[in-house]
């Protein structure tokens, strides 16, 4: 029994690996590696809240080392990420280069990310109203829709020069090389990690369609994007996830009575 109960510390502990790991490939050049290790982390991420339940290993300490792991995996990684993606498509705007002020800026106004993706998670734990739902885009959702962004820009590499590009490629590329949309992106998944909209969590009391179909509609929704798609998907499943639940949220519906 004291070997099971560290076994959930352990798979996050694992998680934390990741994200180390993601920002020295990062700042190596290896962006879209980066972006493999925000998913890997994300699968431990799930892994160590499914075998705490399991085997009822809930402690203290394994929420705040989660919350820690958490910081560093979907938090400073993909603020890393973003930074080097943004100088990637715009190798003038490097660090440390000739550039004025304010523009010389631009390049750092990704670290927003980790400081908001910080705050989320110390709300997180602070408030009883999380237990089944979220208040706020959970970190570990922006972290997967920002570890897509690399593998888009490089899709919209390859397949421009054969003129053949998707609006998922077209949009992405446009949003890193256009500055004032890259910062108009990183402030609003800043305001959705703090604020105070109420998102669904994909936690089953049972398994009827009225009690879920929203997380259902997700469920299959990303799915067929995923079929289609691939890994571009994952901003699109994103920003359904807070859209099904604004309208969740927002439109009174009988479940809720």
């Amino acid at each position: 029994m004291r070997l099971t109960k560290h076994i959930p510390n352990f798979i996050t502990c694992c998680n934390l690996l990741c994200g180390c790991a993601g920002i020295v490939l990062c700042f190596n050049g290896h962006i879209a590696g980066a972006g493999m290790m925000i998913m890997a982390a994300a699968l431990f991420d799930f892994c160590d809240g499914f075998a705490a339940r399991a085997l009822h290993a809930y402690s203290a300490i394994g929420k705040d080392l989660d919350s820690l792991a958490d910081v560093v995996s979907f938090g400073v990684l993909p603020g890393m990420i973003m930074m080097q993606v943004f100088i990637a498509v715009n190798p003038d705007y490097h660090i440390g280069s000739a550039i004025p002020y304010p523009q010389a800026l631009l390049p750092w106004v990704p670290c927003l990310i980790p400081v908001f993706s910080a705050l989320r998670l110390a709300k997180f734990n602070n408030d009883p109203r999380q237990t089944d739902s979220f208040r706020g885009l959970p970190v570990p959702a922006n972290g997967l829709l920002i570890a897509a962004l690399p593998f888009v820009v490089q899709s919209y590499l390859v397949n421009a020069a054969g003129g053949s590009v998707s609006f998922i490629e077209q949009a992405v590329y446009t949003l890193f090389s256009t500055p004032v949309l890259m910062i108009i992106f990183v402030l609003l998944m800043c305001f959705l990690l703090v604020s105070e909209l109420p998102l669904f969590a994909l936690k089953f009391k049972s398994y009827g369609f009225s009690q879920n179909k929203y997380a259902y509609v997700l469920i299959a929704s990303s799915a067929v994007l995923l079929l289609f798609y691939r890994i571009e998907a994952l901003p699109l499943i994103i920003i359904l996830y807070v859209l099904l639940s604004a309208v969740k949220h927002f439109i009174p519906t009988s479940d809720k009575q």
